[in-house]
């Protein structure tokens, strides 16, 4: 274990520095810092921790029910297992490519979706960002509370109220405590899954279980874009977590760190989920929690399930919680021209945002949960792929790393208050995917003529990223990268 994930908090330097002027030098455990640029005195950590923090967050039931959904909706095993994993590959390149450049930036993933839409116009993906994070909380929040009601004896709604109060804690907490549960859950769930495996696939015949291939291309592509929908979710707060990385952290080894944990994990995930609705049918749909522990032989097998379930959700719902508080500070720092929130702020605004989940999961409750989680994860992809596209070909391709840091905290700066281009390009790739949407919400009209096929989330990804890299503009890149505690730094 990194002890340096633990202890005080190091002192800030550089007092001169625009975006210090929070306090941030108090030692604890709580995190002092809200979206403002973290210091090399400051960073701290290893790859590891980002391992196996996305491992845990990973490790987990609604990946499994998301797996799942693969053979519930219609798929084979083999070809299900083959689109999962393919969707993994591709959204985990995704996600793991916004990953690298928290070392480089130290700040917030969606603090940098300033310099392609402007101060102001980076609202517009924020706001859709926090509405993201609450229905994936809420979903989470359901799975969460059977299991804490199972553990406890509870009703649900107290289960689910209960499970808000820790979320809450760990959240304030901030990202040392996020990174600590990250291994946590890590270990605890490889070692719970190694158990469910063995006791799912126990006396059955798994070769001919795989023998049953019926190629479809509609169902192959529906795993593929559950997969791929599932990991690219996670770009707009996965650099969130790999900030405070010390700056010399290799960019490459920060991908294949956040990269493999996360593909790994969900693939771990999603293989049993597959697995158990084809072994078990309607006795596993619906009744996903109930079915994982009654795999347990004891009854303290029963609990290490119950314990492997809630801290997995525990996980993943605090990195959406925290999430969620980093895109409103970044909401309101945009209109108020501020550079950070107070811990207060922080504070209320995580109360905010984890009251709205439990909300929406007290008021949603558990009834046809995996046809509602499915078409949310689908439909997400429409206002998430065009925003990741333009972000990574312009981090990477247009102005090749090289920002402004502290022009991204002045409307009146390098970046403007709005971005005319970046908005129109990222509307664009919205518009472009509504023909190729398949979701209880919305069909789109060519959907029909590919055989009910959704390729939303395909278009979404490409046509933004075309189009953005030969409409973004290269005049306003500054000649290498500027950090709030160097005045320049030399291109890497």
């Amino acid at each position: 274990m990194d002890t340096s994930e633990f202890g005080a908090e190091p002192s800030a330097t550089s007092p001169s520095s625009p975006c210090l002027t929070s306090s941030t030098t108090s030692s604890g455990l709580i995190e002092r810092r809200s979206i403002d640029y973290i210091p090399e005195s400051e960073r701290h950590g290893n790859l590891g921790s980002q391992f196996t923090l996305w491992l845990g967050a990973n490790l987990q039931v609604t990946a499994v029910v998301t797996g799942a959904l693969a053979v519930v909706l219609g798929g084979d095993v083999f070809w299900s297992l083959i689109g999962l994993l393919i969707g993994q590959i591709l959204g985990g390149a995704v996600m793991a490519l916004h990953g690298a450049q928290g070392p480089q930036l130290g700040l917030p993933q969606m603090i940098s979706s300033r310099v392609q839409f402007g101060v102001y116009g980076a609202i517009l993906p924020l706001v859709l960002v926090c509405i993201m994070y609450v229905g994936f909380s809420a979903g989470g929040m359901v799975l969460s509370g059977q299991a804490l009601s199972h553990l406890m004896g509870i009703d649900n709604s107290s289960a689910i109220l209960l499970f808000s109060g820790l979320v809450i804690m760990l959240a304030t907490l901030g990202y040392r405590t996020i990174h600590f549960m990250g291994r946590v859950s890590s270990v605890i769930g490889v070692v719970a899954f190694l158990y469910l495996f063995a006791n799912l696939l126990q006396g059955q015949d798994l070769g001919a279980l795989l023998q049953n291939r019926r190629f479809d291309v509609s169902h192959f592509l529906l795993a593929v874009s559950l997969s791929a929908s599932w990991q690219i979710a996670y770009g707009p707060y996965v650099a969130d977590y790999s900030r405070y990385l010390p700056r010399s952290t290799s960019a490459i080894k920060t991908f294949l760190a956040v990269g493999v944990g996360s593909v790994l994990g969900s693939q771990i995930s999603m293989v049993f989920g597959v697995f158990a609705a084809a072994l078990a049918g309607s006795q596993f749909a619906g009744h996903e929690v109930s079915f994982i522990v009654d795999l347990g032989a004891t009854g303290v097998v029963a609990a290490f399930l119950y314990l492997m379930i809630i801290l997995g959700k525990l996980t993943i719902t605090t990195l959406n919680a925290y999430g969620s508080v980093m895109s409103v500070a970044a909401i309101l720092t945009g209109l108020g021209g501020q550079r950070t929130i107070s811990g207060r702020t922080k504070f209320f605004f995580i109360v905010v945002m984890v009251g709205l989940s439990t909300a929406l999961a007290l008021a949603a409750g558990q009834h046809d949960f995996l046809k509602k989680f499915s078409a949310f994860l689908l439909f997400l992809l429409a206002f998430l792929t065009p925003w990741s596209a333009i972000n990574l070909v312009d981090y990477y391709f247009v102005t090749k790393e090289r920002y402004d840091v502290p022009a991204l905290f002045d409307p009146n700066g390098r970046y403007g208050r709005w971005n005319v281009k970046g908005l129109a390009v990222y509307v664009v790739g919205v518009a472009v995917q509504m023909p190729f949407i398949a979701t209880s919400f919305y069909t789109g009209a060519w959907v029909e003529a590919l055989g009910g096929v959704d390729i939303s989330w395909i278009v979404g990804l490409v046509v933004p990223a075309v189009i953005y890299y030969f409409a973004g503009s290269k005049a306003n890149v500054p000649q290498a990268l500027i950090l709030p505690d160097k005045a320049t730094h030399a291109e890497s």
